[in-house]
């Protein structure tokens, strides 16, 4: 597929709005966005005592307006494309907290509901686009969808995760542990088995989200629930330094937005 679209338009790169190429830096940096993701609500919302409420308001604000600008970007933009992701993974917490807190949602069926709906929106994108690559997302109407299915693979990695964790119980640590070995999997079937470049990346992109969700409540939550006690502040200002200091080298060398020839 990538070497499709390049031979379509030798600047195939260049009008991509998402990483071109997928790097151990791309993988990092989305998983502690993730946990910044169940932190940061957690720490709005509770320790800063805005609510649940006013934290989904304000945050949902702040990620349209971000997610506008990145809609109308000509380019790949490391920092905007980024900072959209970690709002995104903010907004699908408290869309899943939201559900569970507010309206009294079971875990199972919201991760169920969110299943369907991400299946939905990879269904629909293909059967418009007939393509799932991110190598192919160069117009507005594929980035579109791709946000779509990045908002619904947050929401149910959180709803997994919270399922996984705390309503049968596994834990935090087992269940990082039992989502990490799952991503495991899915880099093996496509380096030793040569798996679909496009399922293996949607599959890991998916166990990502529960795997940081559970691997932030592991580090903020206190030891008598099973944590190690970081707190939320805590933890979300480590990993949000850790972004913002690889997205500064990505932003330099530009390694995820040179096209593999």
């Amino acid at each position: 597929m990538q070497k499709a679209v390049q031979a379509a338009s030798p600047d195939w790169a260049q009008a991509i709005k998402v990483p071109v190429v997928i790097t151990l830096y791309f993988w990092l940096i989305k998983i502690m966005a993730t946990t910044v993701g169940e932190t940061a609500a957690d720490f709005l919302a509770v320790d800063l005592h805005l609510g649940l409420a006013a934290t989904s308001v304000v945050m949902t604000v702040l990620f349209i307006g971000v997610l506008t600008a990145q809609m109308r970007a000509r380019r790949y933009v490391p920092w905007l494309y980024w900072l959209t992701v970690t709002l995104i993974s903010v907004v699908g917490t408290l869309v899943t907290d939201n559900l569970t807190d507010q309206l009294g949602v079971p875990l199972p069926l919201s991760t169920a509901l969110f299943a369907v709906a991400l299946l939905a929106t990879f269904a629909l994108w293909w059967a418009s686009e007939r393509t799932l690559s991110i190598h192919s997302i160069a117009t507005r109407k594929r980035e579109a969808f791709y946000w779509g299915a990045i908002l619904f693979t947050f929401a149910l990695g959180t709803a997994g995760g919270d399922l996984a964790a705390e309503r049968l119980q596994l834990g935090y640590a087992t269940s990082a542990a039992l989502f990490g070995g799952a991503i495991a999997l899915a880099a093996a079937a496509y380096f030793l088995f040569k798996a679909s470049a496009v399922t293996t990346f949607w599959a890991a992109y998916i166990l990502t989200r529960p795997l940081g969700a559970t691997f932030g409540d592991w580090l903020s939550k206190p030891g008598s629930e099973g944590g190690l006690g970081l707190g939320t502040m805590g933890t979300s200002a480590l990993f949000l330094t850790a972004i913002m200091l690889l997205v500064l080298y990505l932003t330099k060398t530009r390694r995820d937005a040179k096209p593999v020839m």
